[in-house]
């Protein structure tokens, strides 16, 4: 079966990432997009778009029968729902599938089996992947969350069994306030997830994050595209990613692809998946969970193995077998992503909005930059902080961070708060330069302090030395910080775009053709 046409039922980067891939294959594409996205650059970009309604996600991104009626009204053969939104949500797979649609992911069912953190934790025990210590089903009473956490022994984490991205996970480091501190999980999770229940699981306190990238596709071939180190975070989720970690020997690679693959083989996997793995101190790794979707840090898979991720989803879905099999694939230098956030790191990481005062990426050999945004566009309040990723490959580790940091001084932002300056502070930290790394990373080392001047380690004793010694002559303060000059950027060759009516479409959507 073959692809004509995709909708890809995103915003952003990643609308902008998938259509790119498609185009080169010959694939017409057709973008949603909410009020709030009307000028945005993938509305601009796809050869069709079609608006689903009102700015609210809740509205527009989320409505399954909005982008389905889409899909219809403009002929199209297939959905790629990228990440986030119903990416991972099997309904809408299952939608999809009945009204005669491809969907660029796993079936209904395997999403089900991997959505569910109980069942998928319990498949990786059959499977002899290793797993935390921790309960087999949900639990929906604080009384009996005091219970097993006293059982396996504190320091424990509450989970929310229906979901993830840090929504309803607390950790219990004693009996002490327990109620409250569960009953606050139980809470979020019922308003992210619609489901109270919860789960324990023993809790590492400074883990690496490490994940395996799959592809399975529908005559029993899979394989691993080996693995990317996630361990600087905030807030349970990612800032920074890396591939290959600097962790891994070649052997626990191997061991830990083959647990990643004999997991995807039991739930019947196909397309692009994530496995997720914690790693204490001593190597061990436990199964964490799967993302049954493309991932945020796919680029940096992509640089090291040479393989566009989003075309053997495309492929796969298509009914084509994989072109490689796990001999054909070997791991080419070093790749770091850091994703640009409209945050400001100096106030808890706040978002942030406004207009993009300035904007202009970095160029030369090993940079990309995935991105959604264009210079003097509004940032929307309604959606995720992400602007864009700043991708970097080096035939070496030390290379990459070099170049990630020329990169971060040549790109200019000017109108909002982001996370580069931030970046910039981690690229330079000794610890991360020698991979001593892990999910407490920015706990234990970072606060606002750090980004006044965002000076290195060298750069802070060759400053305190000149202090020292002209202090009697000068009295001078130095700030580094990346050059932010306004700059005007003319995005042309965009085609002209008509809005057409269709009566027949629900709540007066508009298509631009």
């Amino acid at each position: 079966m073959k692809i004509n046409k995709l909708l890809i039922a995103n915003r952003g980067e990643i609308a902008l990432r998938i259509m790119r891939t498609a185009k080169e294959m010959g694939i017409k594409t057709v973008a949603v997009f909410s009020e709030a996205d009307r000028n945005a650059l993938h509305t601009q970009y796809a050869d069709e778009a079609v608006c689903i309604g009102p700015a609210l996600s809740s509205e527009s991104y989320l409505r399954m029968d909005k982008i389905i009626n889409a899909a219809k009204l403009c002929r199209a053969d297939a959905i790629h729902p990228g990440y986030g939104f119903l990416s991972e949500n099997p309904d809408f797979a299952e939608k999809v599938l009945e009204n005669n649609l491809i969907f660029i992911g796993p079936t209904p069912e395997s999403m089900r089996w991997m959505g569910n953190k109980l069942t998928a934790k319990k498949l990786a025990k059959e499977n002899k992947v290793p797993v935390l210590p921790g309960t087999d089903t949900k639990i929906t009473s604080t009384e009996k969350c005091i219970e097993v956490a006293k059982t396996i022994g504190f320091p424990v984490l509450v989970k929310a069994s229906a979901g993830g991205g840090g929504k309803g996970m607390r950790i219990l480091y004693s009996e002490e306030n327990a109620y409250k501190i569960i009953h606050s999980a139980m809470h979020e999770a019922k308003s992210s997830f619609g489901d109270d229940s919860v789960f324990i699981e023993k809790y590492l306190p400074a883990p690496r994050h490490i994940e395996l990238q799959v592809l399975c596709d529908n005559f029993g071939n899979s394989v691993y595209l080996f693995e990317r180190e996630c361990s600087i975070q905030r807030r349970h989720q990612k800032l920074i990613e890396e591939a290959p970690s600097c962790l891994l020997t070649p052997e626990k690679r191997k061991e830990m692809g083959e647990c990643a693959i004999r997991l995807a083989k039991a739930c019947n996997y196909r397309n692009a998946g994530t496995l997720e793995f914690l790693m204490d101190e001593n190597m061990n790794f436990y199964f964490m969970e799967m993302n049954t979707r493309l991932q945020v840090e796919h680029p940096v898979t992509e640089l090291i193995t040479g393989i566009d991720i989003v075309r053997e989803q495309l492929t796969i879905a298509m009914g084509n077998p994989l072109r490689f099999n796990q001999d054909n694939l070997s791991i080419n230098g070093h790749a770091i992503e850091l994703r640009i956030n409209a945050e400001d790191p100096e106030n808890n990481f706040m978002p942030d909005s406004g207009k993009l005062s300035s904007y202009k990426i970095p160029q030369g050999v090993g940079i990309r930059v995935d991105d959604g945004f264009k210079e003097n566009q509004e940032i929307p309040v309604y959606y995720d902080s992400m602007i864009g990723k700043l991708i970097v490959w080096g035939e070496t580790r030390e290379i990459a961070i070099q170049r990630i940091l020329r990169a971060i001084d040549d790109f200019e932002i000017t109108g909002i708060n982001t996370t580069l300056l931030f970046g910039r502070w981690v690229f330079n930290h000794l610890d991360f330069k020698n991979g001593k790394i892990n999910t407490k990373f920015i706990e234990n080392n970072f606060n606002a302090g750090n980004l006044n001047g965002n000076l290195s380690e060298q750069e802070e004793i060759a400053g305190a030395v000149l202090a020292v010694c002209y202090w009697n002559h000068f009295k001078a303060s130095s700030k580094i910080s990346i050059q932010q000059e306004a700059s005007r950027k003319n995005i042309s060759n965009w085609k002209k775009n008509r809005i057409h009516h269709s009566s027949n479409f629900p709540n007066g959507a508009s298509v631009t053709a």
